[in-house]
């Protein structure tokens, strides 16, 4: 069910510049960075970009989700680490993000780690946002 504008608890605010080889801000002041496209699009890579900014917001999303779920089930998660893969390329309508999640769990045996990755990847927003429009792996 999508969230209504009533139920919002917070709303972040971010202003570009210049697209992606410019500069980009929150209203706050607590982000401020400059992007730019990464060597590997044809530009220069001296800043961030888009994928890397994209990249960070899921993988903490989704670390903030499998503690909910480990919580709830019980599960010791400390000490965990989650990585966002972030790709970006040409697709039929111009271009597409592909997103690769792994968890790095120690204090639980590989069936555990997996099933409480799944059940994070049911309740994070972002793999909410994304399903559907984007191609998530959970490695």
């Amino acid at each position: 069910m999508p969230l209504q504008q009533s139920e919002v608890l917070y709303t972040a605010v971010a202003t570009a510049e210049n697209g992606r080889d410019g500069r980009v801000a929150t209203d706050d002041g607590k982000l401020d960075v400059v992007v730019n496209p990464p060597r590997e699009m044809g530009g220069n890579g001296a800043g961030t970009n888009p994928e890397q900014l994209f990249a960070a917001g899921y993988s903490a999303c989704f670390q903030g989700a499998l503690g909910v779920v480990a919580r709830q089930e019980g599960a010791d998660v400390s000490g965990s680490t989650v990585t966002a893969k972030v790709g970006i390329g040409r697709n039929d309508d111009g271009f597409g993000v592909i997103v690769e999640i792994s968890a790095q769990i120690p204090a639980v045996d590989a069936a555990t780690a997996r099933f409480l990755v799944e059940k994070a990847h049911q309740v994070c927003p972002y793999s909410k946002a994304t399903r559907g429009d984007v191609t998530v792996t959970l490695a």
